[in-house]
């Protein structure tokens, strides 16, 4: 009888260093001879070894061991039996090799210039092949995720943005996963920011200009006022911080206002910002409610920063039209550049009207609020509801809160129930007028009562009124007489 296995071929998966046995059992082996190969290479034949391999030995009768397993031993290993017709079974060894990184671009150190496109590459070795997955240190990836799966990784127009450590791990499921890291550096010139672009101080305080400066290599910054370097003084100090910036003016003096200007220079070019340092206050804030309490009248409030005294404000307000539009682009109308330069100077049409005390809606014959010492004053500029209408209010003060902030409301009277209307302000110190604010929007009551006490302007500072507040009254009165003359 004919010897017949009672092995079946197999698949056998081992860890790279691991022993591996392969069976081959036979029934009724005869006189056959065994024979084991790899390829056309006899390992044994009988029970004699013929590999000078030391790690190759038969055990367990025709079984072959192989220790100490690498890559190299991966392959197909077949069992025959020597009869006429020869008889065999294949197994077939699959190494199981953990990841190896090795290769990544330029050895981990990349230098690329800003707007230039750059890939990053990371190679393993492994049994199975092992995936190549990509994530950046404390950060996330440009495109916005977390995890890349691809081998190169490319990134397009790089800028400091992107900088960073670029991590590639391989994994096969084999042991530990590996990591190499790619330290990415965008080289660009010096990029500027500035943390405030106008600075309010006032004599005697401390003021901080700040320049916020990011540059591949460190930049050199220097600071200017105007076109003079400046230099380290007892009252002025230049600090650093990593990428910030500091000039710091201590007791500032009234000559210190101006322009200042930040310089950042490195090898591939030069930057600079400006900043303004102001003694003027910042442009004011309005915080009333955008719907008013009544038909004819509302009290609008704003508060603005200033770390000297305000001395005066200029309330400038309009109804916007019916239509809640203009006549030309179907917008609501701002106060044009130009009109905001003459708010801002006070060279206001020389054809306005002046009145003491209440400033009234000129169709409606209404009265407009005013100041509730009685010596507010205001111009109209055209008899138009629409058109803008101005108020100046003496502001007074009597000591400093809140950082600077001083607050002040007023009640405008004469209004038209249900209308929107807009308002801006502006403020006045002794260093001069502060910016326009922006636009504010409020809206009148259709369904509410009407303000009785019409009689009166009404108008509330942060503080009680002082003796300048009449001088302002008796001067509006000299030129309300002196315009009458005129006419």
């Amino acid at each position: 009888m004919l010897p017949t296995f009672l092995t079946s071929s197999q698949v056998f998966k081992v860890k790279d260093k691991d022993t591996v046995v392969l069976p081959c059992e036979v029934s009724n082996p005869g006189p056959y001879v065994m024979v084991w190969k790899k390829g056309i290479a006899v390992l044994s034949a009988g029970n004699v070894k013929v590999s000078p391999d030391p790690r190759i030995n038969l055990v367990n009768g025709y079984s072959l061991e192989i220790k100490d397993v690498g890559p190299q031993d991966a392959g197909d290993y077949i069992c025959q039996i020597g009869t006429l017709q020869p008889r065999e079974i294949t197994h077939t060894l699959e190494i199981l090799v953990p990841p190896r990184i090795h290769y990544v671009t330029s050895n981990g150190r990349v230098e690329v210039k800003k707007g230039a496109s750059v890939k990053l590459e990371c190679r393993a070795s492994g049994n199975p092949v092992p995936r190549i997955t990509w994530s950046r240190k404390n950060n996330l990836l440009p495109d916005g995720v977390q995890t890349a799966v691809t081998p190169i990784l490319s990134l397009d127009r790089v800028d400091r943005h992107q900088a960073g450590v670029y991590q590639c791990t391989a994994g096969n499921g084999v042991g530990e996963d590996v990591t190499e890291q790619i330290v990415l550096h965008v080289l660009y010139p010096p990029e500027i920011t500035v943390e405030r672009p106008v600075v309010h101080s006032a004599e005697g305080y401390e003021a901080q200009l700040v320049c916020i400066v990011h540059g591949e290599n460190q930049p050199e910054v220097l600071w200017y006022r105007d076109t003079m370097q400046l230099d380290t003084t007892e009252r002025r100090i230049m600090e650093s911080h990593g990428s910030r910036h500091t000039l710091v003016i201590r007791k500032v003096h009234r000559s210190d206002f101006g322009n200042y200007t930040c310089v950042a220079d490195n090898q591939l070019g030069k930057t600079r910002k400006s900043i303004q340092l102001t003694g003027k206050p910042n442009p004011a804030k309005f915080n009333s409610a955008s719907r008013g309490n009544w038909k004819d009248s509302y009290n609008i409030s704003w508060e603005v920063e200033s770390l000297s005294p305000i001395e005066e404000y200029k309330l400038l307000f309009r109804r916007l039209p019916d239509s809640g539009t203009n006549h030309e682009d179907g917008h609501p109308q701002p106060l044009s550049h130009q009109s905001q330069r003459k708010f801002a100077s006070g060279r206001e049409n020389r054809t306005s009207l002046y009145t003491i005390g209440n400033v009234g809606n000129a169709n409606s014959g209404n009265s407009a609020g005013g100041s509730s010492y009685n010596f507010g004053y205001g111009r109209q500029f055209t008899d138009r509801r629409t058109d803008w209408r101005d108020v100046i209010l003496p502001a007074a003060f009597t000591g400093q809160s809140n950082g600077g902030l001083q607050s002040m409301s007023y009640v405008i009277r004469g209004l038209d129930a249900g209308q929107v209307y807009e308002a801006k302000v502006q403020a006045r110190n002794k260093f001069g007028w502060s910016p326009v604010s922006e636009a504010f929007t409020f809206k009148t009551t259709d369904t509410g009562h009407a303000n009785q006490d019409i009689s009166v302007i009404e108008s509330k500072a942060s503080s009680e009124v002082s003796a300048p507040g009449l001088l302002v009254f008796l001067a509006a009165l000299f030129i309300s007489h002196v315009l009458n003359l005129h006419s």
